[in-house]
């Protein structure tokens, strides 16, 4: 109970992610995985006026540039299943672009290190 002129704290308003997902289902592994780069589609200035909340706030992050599925999840503090749905869900509709994670290099040959090594040993002592 709170005295005279105090305020309660206030909870923030609990929207269930079946609501905000539209009850969509999270998208493959391989389509968004948690590295998978997205921005905002080049062109793409009009925004359409059905989309929720939620959906605006993930353009709006995008349209600054190339951020990581996880990094929108942390800026956006939704749920990651919930994000990889919504985003996933504006790939299709064309609002959003996605670029595959860069490939690890692949590993040097030691065979070959070992003899650069040898020869730097050689020539500097």
């Amino acid at each position: 109970m709170t005295g005279y002129g105090e305020l309660e704290p206030q909870t923030p308003e609990l929207v269930r992610p079946y609501v905000i997902t539209r009850g969509r289902g999270l998208p493959d592994e391989g389509q968004l995985s948690l590295i998978t780069l997205v921005t905002a589609a080049p062109g793409d200035r009009r925004r359409p006026t059905r989309l929720t909340p939620e959906e605006q706030s993930l353009l709006d992050l995008c349209e600054a540039g190339y951020l990581s599925v996880a990094e929108i999840a942390g800026h956006t503090q939704l749920p990651l299943g919930v994000v990889k749905i919504l985003l996933a869900a504006l790939v299709e509709a064309g609002h959003l672009v996605t670029r595959p994670p860069v490939q690890r290099a692949p590993l040097a040959d030691r065979e070959i290190l070992e003899e650069v090594l040898n020869g730097l040993r050689a020539k500097f002592g």
